[in-house]
């Protein structure tokens, strides 16, 4: 049977993250007075990045929001060894730094997609910021529904994530296909959720890939 509702990944399936460490670096020097290499800044932000995504399941409303956001401020002003650096004061710096964009194909293939009657779900490990993110991308006009882990209380590749966003489709497993750049959290998470699952691979296509697991370049592919 063919799918009547598709439910997405977002970053690395309908988005990607612009670099966001040469535009921290000029917002330090700019706003804060602060000059640092550029491979400093990497680093500060994987470890920023990394804390969050390790937490973003808790920012579930605007207050624990704010929350995680100070923390990962006050992470890049440890990493970056600059104690005077106010985490309130750094927060809008950083967040101003990180900004993310559709793939090219994107765009049209939801449009598509949407026109041919299917659909279409995010379900994503995100906090409550990615409604706005979708909206601010333009990709949420194509979007019927959002599930993040934030709001489900619960991360891919837990069953409930994929369930919950089922559930604001009306739709069973059997109805679905779950497409995400990462095996485990979207393929493997899919089906134990009882839904296909596809993985998008966008930088190594045609690598191999364990059997029976269909295997896509770009979401134009299906």
């Amino acid at each position: 049977m063919a799918p009547r509702v598709i439910l997405l990944d977002a970053l690395g399936t309908l988005l990607e993250l612009e670099p966001p460490a040469p535009r921290l670096r000029a917002l330090l020097r700019e706003r804060h007075g602060l000059d640092v290499e550029l491979d400093r800044v990497g680093i500060a932000l994987r470890a920023e990045m990394g804390h969050y995504r390790d937490h973003c399941i808790a920012a579930s409303d605007e207050p624990s929001l704010e929350r995680l956001r100070l923390e990962c401020a006050a992470i890049i002003a440890r990493e970056l060894d600059a104690p005077a650096l106010d985490p309130r004061e750094l927060m809008p710096t950083l967040l101003e730094s990180i900004a993310f964009a559709p793939y090219a194909e994107v765009p049209g293939t939801l449009a598509r997609w949407h026109d041919e009657g299917l659909r279409l779900v995010v379900a994503s490990n995100w906090d409550i910021s990615l409604h706005g993110v979708l909206e601010r991308t333009g990709l949420s006009e194509h979007i019927d529904a959002v599930a993040t882990s934030a709001q489900v209380g619960a991360a891919k590749p837990d069953p409930a994530l994929f369930a919950a966003a089922l559930a604001l489709v009306d739709a069973e497993p059997r109805d679905a296909l779950h497409i995400g750049d990462r095996l485990e959290e979207d393929v493997e998470g899919a089906r134990a959720a009882g839904i296909d699952g596809v993985w998008l691979r966008r930088e190594v296509a045609g690598a191999p890939a364990p059997d029976g697991v269909r295997v896509i370049a770009s979401l134009d592919e299906l």
